[in-house]
């Protein structure tokens, strides 16, 4: 992810239950349905040198790292010992509050060392010392769950049809080489999930001797965030959660309502704007019209990837309209524009969107957390079918080769028949109830984690406090100066936060192209 861009937070911030099972609050020992005691390694931090990151990241020069060295599965006595990579970073203030933010990162399987730049410019360590860990399995981490075959397989997708077989045999082929890699090398694939996750932060905080803190999370990192206060409530002083996954519906066909919801923000929000309204009468109907109509005939053209100097061949049916603006590959003030361009014959925001898919990262993204926790966790209970009504009632008359892929999470059914991981959901997709003050931040464009997912949060967490910040998209905070100042407002007196400046904030104007 280039640093310091808003458009690159909206562009990578991909993807994305009945009783609570194991420990007592605060301890995170044999939590593992089905577990027949602790691991005899006992959680310790090493300290040690920083991550040596592709890009230099200037915070990362006055921090104090190491690792956070804990059981693989708690569940097991013999479990062998995994290194999590952990940063502190100082306060910029030279008096500091007592309580440091620790920092939940998306995904699962985002590297959380690359949002240090977006975390500091957001002002997170301003007041408050933060703490950065990753995630097990991650980038810097011991094992790391990369999966440069799938990343390979994503850059060759781009000149596939999003829906067909060939795609699918592609991904299907490149997690199937991943996971035998990994189980080759000792991997037990079903410890890498949300429990063993939260387990892991409490063991962070105690490790370190702190006696609380603060937690900030968002996408994937707030359904870890509600597992963790569920599990592990001693010595959170406040949690903020952010683009809101919660776990007790955290379910794959869940993507669609989201689609439609944040989409559908964006299409309201331009009728709302009177030269908006004007230029684009009925943008939804537009982006129906297109759908069917590439799905129908796709588009085959070369494009040149945005950080990319060569054009590369892409393929642009109904699958991967949406998918890529599900994704945020064009910006929301731009959709409409772009939407109105692309009936009129002119593709090139889409496709140069479609061609970034070609520009891979290769092995900095942990596909290995992604699978473990979406197949133990968000695809069972649900089917293929299921996925299919959802995408039914959310567009209503698309056709059904688009509505049968969640969006960001195609072929995760058959994908998770080859990953064979434990179904963990009734242990999963469990409420959280607290009185721990709360901060609940939410996009209105946010097409990932709709904003209607906050409702239940606000209801369970009774000390809780919502803002909706128009007109952004997923991950809030590093896009609105608006989100950061209530942020910091919270982190300092979390039961009266200033929320004042979301009083009359409206989206930026839309792009508005020449008739």
């Amino acid at each position: 992810m280039p640093k310091h861009s808003i458009h690159a937070v909206t562009a990578a911030a991909a993807l994305a239950c009945l009783a609570a099972y194991g420990p007592a609050p605060g301890s995170a020992v044999a939590l593992s349905a089905g577990a027949t005691g602790p691991s005899s390694a006992a959680p310790h931090f090493v300290p040690g040198p920083c991550p040596k990151t592709p890009e230099p990241i200037e915070a990362l020069g006055a921090a104090r790292c190491g690792t956070l060295q804990v059981p693989e599965n708690r569940s097991r006595h013999d479990a062998k010992t995994i290194k999590l990579a952990v940063a502190r970073i100082p306060a910029v203030s030279s008096k500091p509050a007592a309580e440091p933010v620790v920092f939940l990162a998306g995904g699962p399987g985002a590297d959380a060392f690359d949002d240090i730049p977006f975390l500091v410019d957001s002002g997170l360590n301003k007041d408050r010392e933060l703490i950065i860990m990753a995630q097990r399995g991650n980038l810097y981490d011991q094992p790391n769950l990369a999966c440069p075959e799938i990343d390979r397989s994503n850059a060759q997708a781009v000149g596939l049809r999003f829906g067909a077989q060939p795609a699918q045999q592609l991904m299907l082929k490149a997690v199937k080489e991943c996971r035998d890699r990994l189980t080759r090398g000792g991997v037990d694939l079903s410890a890498y999930n949300t429990a063993e996750n939260a387990a892991d932060f409490a063991d962070l905080r105690t490790a370190l001797g702190i006696r609380r803190w603060n937690v900030y999370g968002y996408s994937y990192g707030t359904d870890l965030a509600l597992t963790y206060l569920r599990l592990y409530p001693d010595g959170i002083r406040a949690l903020a959660i952010d683009s809101i996954t919660p776990p007790q519906s955290a379910v794959l066909p869940w993507g669609w309502s989201s689609a439609a919801e944040g989409i559908g923000n964006i299409f309201k929000a331009c009728a709302a704007q009177p030269a908006c309204k004007e230029r684009y009468h009925d943008p939804a109907r537009t982006l129906t019209e297109q759908v069917r109509k590439l799905e129908a005939k796709p588009l085959t053209l070369n494009a040149t990837p945005p950080h990319g100097d060569k054009p590369v061949k892409v393929v642009l049916d109904g699958g991967a309209l949406l998918d890529t603006i599900v994704a945020f590959g064009v910006r929301p003030e731009d959709l409409p524009a772009a939407l109105t361009e692309l009936a009129a014959g002119r593709p090139k925001r889409f496709a140069t969107a479609r061609a970034a898919g070609s520009v891979q990262h290769v092995g900095m993204f942990a596909h290995g957390l992604t699978n473990s926790v979406a197949c133990s966790e968000w695809a069972p209970g649900a089917s293929e079918r299921d996925v299919l009504e959802a995408g039914k009632k959310a567009f209503p008359g698309w056709p059904d080769t688009v509505l049968a892929q969640v969006p960001q999470l195609p072929y995760e059914y058959p994908a998770c028949g080859i990953w064979k991981v434990p179904d963990r959901a009734a242990g999963q997709r469990v409420t959280t109830v607290s009185p721990v003050p709360s901060l609940v931040i939410s996009g209105t464009f946010d097409a990932k984690t709709g904003v209607s997912w906050a409702k239940g949060v606000i209801r369970d967490q009774s000390r809780s406090t919502a803002v909706r910040i128009p007109g952004i998209g997923h991950w809030v905070v590093p896009q609105s100066s608006c989100a950061q100042r209530v942020l910091a407002s919270f982190l300092a007196r979390p039961s009266a936060p200033d929320t004042t400046c979301v009083n009359g904030l409206k989206p930026q104007p839309f792009t508005i192209i020449p008739k």
